[in-house]
């Protein structure tokens, strides 16, 4: 079966999900945010068959989430540095591995975030920039923006319907739009 894409989505999970989506991309990420950057360091980690490691590696470049860097002439040998893109992943990482603590470590937490001066577990949560308010589903909703296609807009206004009245069955899913496409 060929891979749907999100490239022409104007969503921009969907778009984010294009880079990132596969799970080996999301560790391979993981583990760079843990100082690895070199192909047998990420291999030896992930116990991923290097053909794998090479095609997902090469996707993360090409993304530009990562940059391939000659560390070595003779033998030609590279490594896989972040990019800042790359880096901006950080929080979405963060907020993963926050999720995946509190809904399925039914053994306890494995990782957590800490202060770097001082050592204590840090909670981290979403805020608004501005207002420096926690963001929750109560007060916040997701509104179309200037580029948002019509398939998002009526994904806002089947929200929108669903907020007014829990109750009623509002028309859903529209015709078309930001399906991924074969």
């Amino acid at each position: 079966m060929q891979r749907k894409s999100f490239e022409g989505s104007r969503c921009p999970v969907a778009r984010s999900l294009e880079r990132v989506g596969e799970w080996w991309n999301i560790l391979i990420l993981r583990d760079a945010f843990y100082g690895m950057t070199r192909f047998d360091e990420f291999q030896k980690s992930l116990d991923i068959a290097p053909n794998m490691l090479t095609r997902r590696l090469n996707g993360l470049v090409e993304s530009g989430l990562m940059e391939r860097r000659q560390y070595s002439e003779r033998p030609p040998r590279f490594e896989y540095v972040l990019t800042d893109i790359g880096r901006d992943f950080k929080p979405v990482m963060t907020a993963f591995m926050t999720w995946g603590n509190k809904h399925f470590a039914p053994e306890g937490i494995a990782v957590m975030l800490t202060d770097a001066s001082t050592g204590e577990r840090v909670s981290p949560v979403l805020v608004d920039e501005a207002s420096g308010k926690k963001i929750n589903a109560r007060d916040y909703i997701m509104a179309a923006g200037p580029a948002a296609s019509e398939a998002i807009r009526k994904r806002i206004a089947f929200a929108a319907e669903k907020r007014a009245a829990p109750d009623k069955k509002p028309d859903f899913p529209p015709e078309g739009g930001d399906a991924p496409q074969a």
